[in-house]
C-alpha cells in the first residue's frame, strides 16, 4: 500500500511520500536510544510542562489538524475537531496525574519484615523506546492515548501509522518537537507494514503496541514473542447493544444510532449488534430505523454531515460483501443496503434484522455504519447472543434494574459494560478488551504502568 493522502469523498491522491530508506531508520533508532538515556531521567513535572504546552498547541491547530484528518480519511470534520479537543485534554490529564499513578508503592511493613529485610519499595521504571503500529480511524486519539502516557512515564516513542494518513502522522512528529520534547522523544516513521517485523525484532526497540485489524495483532504477537518482548493489543470489536423493558427506549434508541454511526462506523468500540428484549423490540426497532435512514449522508468537510465515506474502497467492498452475504441468507434489509452512485467510498446507514448465526456478518466485524438486530427472548437469551461473538471489547447496556446489572457485568465477555450510555474512552479509566478483542489496557493508571518496569528494591536488615 503506497504512503498517500487519498481523499475519500472522491477518490483523488492529494500526495504521496516515500518510504523512508534503511539509512533513515537507522539514524532515527540511533537517536531514539540515544535520548532514551537522558530523558529517562527528566523529571515527572518536567515533561508535564512540555506535555501540556503540546496540549495547548493542539487546541491552537484544532481547525487545521481536524480539515487534515476530514480529508485523509473521511471523518466528519465536526467529529475530526472533537478528536483533537480529546486528544489535548488527555495529555493535559496525564500530564496532571502521571506522577501520582507512578509513585514508588512499599509493601506492607509486617511483610517486609517477614522477608527478612529493613525496607521495600516498588517502583516504576521506563522500558526504552516503544514501537506503536496505529490505525487510521482515530488518526489522532489512537496515538495520543499511546504517547501521552508512554512519555510521561519517561519511554521515547517510535510511530508507524497507516499508509493513508501520512500528513497527521508528521503533524504529530512535529507537534512533540514543537512543544519542546528533546529530539528522538517521538518519531513519526514513514515505513509500508512490511517494515514493522524488522523493527521488533531491533534489539532497541523494547516494546510493541498496536491498535488495529486482527491479522495485524496475530503479526506483532508472533514476533513480539518470539523476541520475548512486551506488546499491547487493541484488535477488533462487534460490541453489544442490549436494551431491556425497563429501559427507556426513546433513549436508548437515540443514542444507538449514534453509537453505531460515529466516525461513518468505523470504530472498535462502535456497538454493532443491537440486542433487545422481545417485549420492546418492535418500538426500539421502529425508532432506530427512522433515525439511522434519516442520517444526513454527504460531503465530511461540511458541518452538517452526520456520515461521511468510508476511509477506502477496500473498506467499502469488504461492508458489501458482509451485507450482501447476509441478504442471501434470509436477513431483512430496513434501510440502506446499497452503494450510491458517484464518487467517494460512500455506503448508507445500513439496519439488518433477521440475523443468523450462520452469516458471516454474525461473526464478523462490520467496519462501517451497519447495524444487525436481534431478538431476545429474556435475559439469559441477550447474555448468550451478546457471547456469541469472537470479540470482547466492550458492551452497553440499558436497564434501570440494577439485578439485571448485576448479571450483566458479570457475565458479559467483555472490557468494559457501559449501562445506559455509548461506550466511550476516557483517559481515566482503563480500555481493552479480551478474547480476540487484544490484550493489555491503555489509559488510565493501568495503561501508563503497561510499558514499565515494574521494580522491587529490597534491604535487607
Amino acid at each position: 500500500m503506497p504512503i498517500a493522502t487519498v481523499n475519500p469523498a472522491n477518490g483523488e491522491t492529494l500526495e504521496t511520500y516515500a518510504a523512508m530508506d534503511a539509512e533513515e531508520l537507522e539514524r532515527r533508532l540511533q537517536l531514539a536510544e540515544a535520548t532514551f538515556r537522558t530523558y529517562r531521567t527528566t523529571t515527572c513535572p518536567e515533561r508535564a510542562r512540555m506535555l501540556n504546552r503540546a496540549a495547548d498547541l493542539l487546541d491552537e491547530d484544532q481547525r487545521d489538524i481536524g480539515r487534515t484528518m476530514t480529508l485523509e480519511m473521511g471523518k466528519p470534520v465536526v467529529q475530526a475537531r472533537a478528536e483533537a479537543a480529546k486528544c489535548a485534554r488527555a495529555m493535559r490529564w496525564y500530564a496532571e496525574h502521571a506522577q501520582e499513578l507512578l509513585a514508588d508503592e512499599e509493601p506492607a511493613a509486617a511483610d517486609v519484615k517477614d522477608s527478612g529485610g529493613s525496607r521495600a519499595v516498588v517502583r516504576y521504571r521506563p522500558l526504552g523506546p516503544v514501537l506503536a503500529v496505529m490505525p487510521w480511524n482515530f488518526p489522532l486519539w489512537q496515538v495520543v492515548r499511546f504517547a501521552a502516557p508512554a512519555l510521561m512515564a519517561g519511554n521515547v516513542g517510535l510511530l508507524k501509522h497507516a499508509s493513508n494518513v501520512p500528513r497527521t502522522a508528521l503533524y504529530l512528529d512535529e507537534l512533540f518537537h514543537r512543544a519542546g520534547f528533546p529530539a528522538g522523544c517521538f518519531q513519526t516513521l514513514l515505513v509500508g507494514s512490511g517494515a514493522v517485523d524488522d523493527l521488533l525484532r531491533d534489539d532497541r526497540v523494547k516494546a510493541a503496541t498496536l491498535t488495529g485489524s486482527e491479522p495485524a495483532g496475530r503479526a506483532v504477537a508472533a514476533t513480539a514473542g518470539e523476541m520475548i518482548k512486551k506488546t499491547v493489543l487493541e484488535l477488533g470489536g462487534s460490541d453489544p447493544y442490549v436494551v431491556m423493558p425497563s429501559a427507556d427506549a426513546d433513549r436508548a434508541a437515540e443514542v444507538a444510532v449514534t453509537a453505531r454511526v460515529q466516525n461513518n462506523g468505523q470504530s472498535c468500540i462502535a456497538a454493532k449488534r443491537f440486542i433487545v428484549h422481545t417485549d420492546v423490540y418492535d418500538a426500539f426497532l421502529e425508532r432506530f430505523v427512522a433515525g439511522m435512514a434519516a442520517l444526513r449522508v454527504g460531503d465530511p468537510l461540511e458541518e452538517e454531515t452526520q456520515v461521511g465515506p468510508l476511509a477506502s474502497e477496500q473498506g467499502r467492498s469488504d461492508l458489501e460483501e458482509l451485507v450482501d452475504d447476509a441478504r442471501r441468507s434470509g436477513a431483512e434489509v430496513l434501510c440502506g443496503g446499497e452503494r450510491p452512485d458517484g464518487p467517494g467510498w460512500y455506503y448508507p446507514p445500513t439496519v439488518l434484522a433477521g440475523v443468523t448465526r450462520e452469516m458471516r456478518i454474525h461473526r464478523e466485524e462490520a467496519f462501517g455504519p451497519v447495524a444487525t438486530v436481534y431478538r431476545a427472548a429474556d435475559l439469559d437469551a441477550a447474555v448468550l447472543i451478546a457471547n456469541d461473538s469472537p470479540f470482547g471489547l466492550s458492551s452497553n447496556v440499558w436497564t434501570r434494574d440494577e439485578a439485571e446489572v448485576d448479571r450483566f457485568v458479570r457475565d458479559l465477555e467483555a472490557g468494559g459494560v457501559f449501562v445506559n450510555g455509548m461506550t466511550a474512552s476516557h483517559p481515566a479509566f482503563p480500555f481493552g478488551g479480551v478474547k480476540r478483542s487484544g490484550y493489555g489496557r491503555e489509559l488510565s493508571g493501568h495503561g501508563i504502568r503497561e510499558f514499565c518496569n515494574i521494580t522491587t528494591v529490597w534491604h535487607g536488615a
